[in-house]
Formats: structure tokens, C-alpha cells, sequence
């Protein structure tokens, strides 16, 4: 095998390993303020070191995780004003999906998201944050399913992935624990998503857009509050 074959199967196994990571950071199976260690990943992935070493280096690029004195690599914690900032953005990108989303939409469509919806409402208890390996909730299930199912309507896939790059900065299973912890949340959530559907049914695109906007921003202010309540993070800027 020539060098740039060996190359390049180095460098898609060091991606491989980055998203296997990413995947359990994101579900909660490695969550936020763990360490990272080397040797356990290795031995849980079944590979060397090495390719955890530059996996580890290329989510830290990402933000994804950090390295600490004495303590290495560990899972970072977002501060809410970063948080504020990346769902401002979010609520604008979601708003613009929306609004291209309403010269797409049919009644087969607007029945899948009340169909999600149906399932955020019969789910009203909160919804159980997943253990190490364990199932993704309905709940959470669902709630993904509503924006993506829009974000696939806008027809247009670079928003698309502008809004899971957004979304892939922040652990999704505390979105859940958050939803978890405030049962006025929860109804509030059922609620916008409710009259983003209406929105939609009516073709009324600037309506749409600013209600998936205001429900953006009102999750962010959420998850920004959750996590003032449980770090003791340092706000700069």
C-alpha cells in the first residue's frame, strides 16, 4: 500500500473515532466535565491510542471538549452566553427554514409533525435522560423529528447542515434533562410547536417564521439557564 493510501485510511479512521466519540458526548454517555482518558476509549473502540490522540485533538478544534491542567481531556462545558449567542443564530437559520418550508408543505407533512407533536403530548411526564448505551426517549425522538422534518421541507441543505453544526456544539441529551426539570417548559414547547403548524397550515410564512424564531430563542434561554443554575462558569465577554 503507497503512503497516501496509508494516509488517507489513517485519516478516515481518525474521523471515525472523532464522530464515535462525538456520538457518545452528544447522547450523554460521556457527559459534560468528564475526563477523557486515552486508554479507556482505546480499549472501548478497539484501536490504538494514536488515532484516539488525534480524534481527541480534532474535537478539541471543534470546541467539543478541552484540555485542563491536570486533568487532560474532558468534556466541556459551555457557558451560557455562548449558548445565548449560538441559538440567536440558530433562531434566525430555524426561522428561514421555516418560512421556505411553507411553499413546500402538504397535508401529508403538516400530519407527520402533529404526529410528532401527538408523541410530545401522550409523553407529558419527563422524559428519562438516557444511562451509558441506553435508548434515546421518545420525547427526544420526537422533538428532533419536528425541526428536521422542517429543515428537509426548507429544501435546502446547506441551512440544513448550518443548523446541525450549531446543534452538534452542545451535548443534545441536556436538551432533554432541561425539558426533565421544568414541566411549564415542557407545555410551553408543546404549545409553540403547535402554532409553528398552524402557521404553516395557513401558509402564512412570515407568521411561521417568527413563531419557530421566538421558540428557538425561548429553548435557548432555557438551556442557557440550566446550565447558569449547574456550572460555575466564568463569563467573559
Amino acid at each position: 500500500m503507497d503512503s497516501d493510501a496509508t494516509s488517507l485510511d489513517r485519516s478516515a479512521l481518525v474521523d471515525e473515532t472523532a464522530s464515535a466519540i462525538r456520538a457518545r458526548i452528544m447522547s450523554g454517555e460521556i457527559p459534560i466535565g468528564a475526563q477523557l482518558r486515552q486508554a479507556e476509549l482505546a480499549a472501548q473502540l478497539g484501536i490504538s491510542r494514536t488515532p484516539i490522540r488525534e480524534a481527541l485533538r480534532q474535537l478539541q478544534a471543534g470546541g467539543l471538549i478541552e484540555v485542563l491542567p491536570r486533568r487532560g481531556a474532558v468534556v466541556r462545558v459551555p457557558s451560557p452566553w455562548e449558548v445565548r449567542e449560538a441559538y440567536e443564530v440558530r433562531a434566525e437559520l430555524e426561522g428561514l427554514a421555516c418560512e421556505r418550508a411553507v411553499r413546500r408543505v402538504t397535508r401529508t407533512l403538516l400530519a407527520e409533525l402533529r404526529g410528532t407533536n401527538d408523541v410530545l403530548r401522550a409523553n407529558e411526564r419527563p422524559p428519562a435522560p438516557p444511562g451509558p448505551g441506553g435508548p434515546v426517549s421518545p420525547t427526544t425522538i420526537a422533538n428532533d423529528r419536528f425541526h428536521t422534518l422542517i429543515h428537509e421541507m426548507a429544501g435546502n441543505e446547506r441551512l440544513a447542515r448550518t443548523i446541525r453544526d450549531i446543534n452538534e456544539a452542545f451535548p443534545r441529551n441536556v436538551s432533554a434533562l432541561v425539558l426533565q426539570d421544568d414541566p411549564r417548559h415542557r407545555a410551553d414547547n408543546l404549545a409553540e410547536h403547535e402554532r409553528i403548524v398552524a402557521a404553516l397550515e395557513a401558509e402564512d410564512a412570515k407568521l411561521a417564521r417568527r413563531e419557530m424564531r421566538d421558540h428557538v430563542l425561548a429553548a435557548g434561554e432555557q438551556l442557557a439557564r440550566w446550565y447558569e443554575r449547574r456550572t460555575a462558569t466564568v463569563f467573559r465577554g
